[in-house]
């Protein structure tokens, strides 16, 4: 509990001790009066203030203001027991959602504790510490056993493993060594490492991921935004009603004969106005997605904002994309046919030729191979988009690629028999035999795409760049519904395209894909969804939803979460609404008095709000 927090709590205490002893005194009139403004001003002062100030900006309509107007309208009537208590309530309700509030936020702060303290730099043989912010990209850092790694880098010497679990949300450690590539976040385990940094803090993943979250909250759904403009036209309402609540009725009794009775229609109206507050609704539902993001930030689950987290609850197509995603991306060489040189020299021109590619199919070759790639070697290198790559070894001219290339350049190929990406290697013009290689489904896909069908998915795609007989194979595989092969990455578009006009409105198209060569179609879905993303810059920024490590189980987890957290978010609209219906209609027949209408206030928000937090709690999900 905070200063501000303990104040109020000190207000609420002495406004609650003076008001039961006043109320043994056997004052009346206006020593009555005097004495309950005492506890009145103590605990109403700062409610008092802003419904002023709101008057003056010409801001009226708000619950400061029907708090203000109904504890003073039944002072003004003697109800100063009323009057005290209904304020003393409400500041009780607002202390307890602010309570909850910071409790939320401290929650999601400790799930995301990421952010580096300090880096600790090398100088004269000792160890300096240094703000993060101030390091260069090529500085050597060393991180010692159970520290933060500051920055994103490469491991220069030492050997550890690392923790990953406030990144990915998984506490399976992952081992590291001398030339890999390290993010900031993870919690060095083991070894002592020195690390060079290649880029600034400020660019690490650790700063944009926790960017991503501190701003998520500024891109609202359309319940949140529903809500902003239903208390704007609905507070002024309810003041307007109340208004006339307490002047028609007695006008009507006056006309016709009858007693006005001001004094009970003027109650009536202000009990009106306690009950009619929007603080649930205004509170409960930006706190439901503020809590579903921190919940799903804890379980690995970057959503960039509840607009998303919103539309994410509402899919009920999954496409995938094949390498990485369904499958490891880990290809391996499983065979070499209808070769006219020896394997090993085969497999030495398609490394060579493939060196300057960062594709896993290029890395499967360069692996194969199993020697220095010496670059040098290598001259004319030209990739072909969904084709492949032509250059020169040692000043021979060498194509290495699909089908598509070996028509390209008028060669002809020998078909392979065998299921898998089939490479096909031209020599010197002439084809000298093709490379069978094989990706491997990752362990927990078919489990993934049985449990998208199980909570609600009508379709799921999938889209591939591989040959037509490779990709059904795997859908087969998998119980995927639909497959697209030998796609280039604008075929993927338009297959994402023509799958968005099959749709209907209210259903939403995800995508899956790795975000680095899938920004295109992230960006055309509804929602793009970026997995195994740990550590990719492209994948943060192309997706709207960022899966932090390669599990595509999470896919699953991250609809989970949403479908939840808008649950909840229904649950507190239909639930506040409900009861403030119920409430006024008695208030309005002078069934419900203040004590009701207190607890149509601050007893609804109280239940809205901790209601709201569970959507911070996921993992039974």
């Amino acid at each position: 509990m905070n200063k501000k927090q303990k104040k109020v709590l000190c207000r609420i205490i002495a406004t609650a001790v003076l008001v039961v002893i006043f109320s043994m005194l056997p004052a009346k009139g206006y020593a009555e009066f005097i004495l309950f403004m005492i506890p009145y001003l103590i605990i109403g002062y700062d409610i008092l203030r802003k419904a002023w100030k709101g008057i003056l900006n010409r801001q009226v309509f708000d619950e400061n203001f029907l708090m203000a107007v109904a504890t003073v309208g039944a002072i003004a009537l003697g109800d100063y027991k009323e009057g005290v208590a209904v304020m003393l309530f409400y500041q009780i309700g607002e202390l307890f959602q602010s309570y909850a509030v910071g409790k939320s936020r401290r929650n999601i702060s400790e799930l995301m504790d990421i952010r580096p303290d300090y880096a600790n730099i090398e100088k004269d043989g000792e160890l300096v510490k240094a703000d993060p912010d101030e390091v260069e990209v090529g500085t050597m850092i060393v991180v010692k056993p159970g520290e933060k790694i500051p920055i994103d880098g490469i491991i220069i010497e030492g050997k550890t493993t690392l923790n990953t679990s406030a990144l990915t949300g998984e506490s399976l450690p992952r081992d590291a060594g001398e030339g890999d590539q390290v993010i900031s976040g993870c919690i060095n385990m083991t070894g002592v490492l020195k690390i060079r940094t290649t880029k600034e803090f400020g660019e690490s993943t650790v700063s944009k991921i926790l960017d991503l979250v501190e701003n998520s909250s500024s891109k609202k759904s359309h319940s949140e935004n529903f809500i902003s403009k239903f208390a704007r036209i609905y507070t002024p309402a309810v003041c307007y009603g109340a208004l006339a609540l307490a002047v028609l009725p007695p006008l009507v009794r006056l006309v016709m004969g009858f007693t006005p009775e001001w004094g009970v229609w003027v109650y009536r109206a202000l009990t009106f106005l306690v009950i009619s507050c929007p603080c649930a609704l205004v509170i409960s539902i930006p706190l439901s997605f503020f809590a579903g993001i921190g919940g799903a930030s804890n379980a690995g689950v970057l959503v960039k904002g509840s607009n998303y987290l919103e539309t994410l609850s509402k899919t009920k197509y999954v496409v995938f994309d094949k390498t990485g995603t369904l499958t490891k991306g880990v290809f391996e060489v499983n065979g070499i046919h209808h070769n006219t040189i020896e394997d090993q020299k085969i497999l030495e021109y398609a490394a060579l030729a493939e060196s300057f590619s960062t594709h896993p199919i290029s890395r499967s070759l360069q692996n194969a191979y199993g020697k220095m790639i010496e670059k040098s070697r290598v001259t004319d290198v030209e990739e072909i988009s969904g084709n492949g790559v032509t250059a020169k070894v040692d000043g021979i001219p060498v194509a290495v690629g699909n089908t598509k290339l070996m028509s390209h350049l008028g060669i002809s190929y020998v078909d392979c028999h065998h299921v898998g990406t089939i490479v096909h290697v031209a020599i010197n013009g002439e084809y000298a035999g093709h490379i069978l290689i094989s990706d491997m489904e990752k362990q927990h896909s078919k489990e993934t795409i049985a449990k998208l069908k199980r909570i609600g998915i009508k379709q799921t795609v999938m889209l591939t760049g591989d040959a037509d007989k490779v990709a059904k194979q795997v859908a087969e595989n998998l119980g995927i519904d639909r497959v697209y092969s030998e796609l280039l990455p604008a075929g993927k578009v338009e297959k994402v395209e023509e799958l968005l006009l099959q749709k209907t409105e209210k259903e939403k198209l995800a995508f899956v894909g790795d975000g680095i060569n899938d920004a295109p179609v992230l960006s055309r879905a509804d929602i793009g969804i970026a997995m195994g993303a740990f550590g990719s810059d492209a994948a943060i920024e192309a997706a709207d939803v960022v899966l932090m490590d390669d599990d595509p189980l999470k896919i699953v987890k991250a609809i989970k979460i949403a479908k939840k957290c808008m649950r909840i978010v229904y649950e507190n609209i239909y639930f506040a609404i409900g009861i403030k219906i119920i409430c006024l209609i008695l208030g309005a027949i002078g069934i419900a008095n203040m004590w009701v209408a207190i607890f149509a206030d601050v007893g609804v928000m109280v239940i809205a709000v901790l209601n709201a937090i569970r959507a911070l709690f996921t993992k039974k999900l």
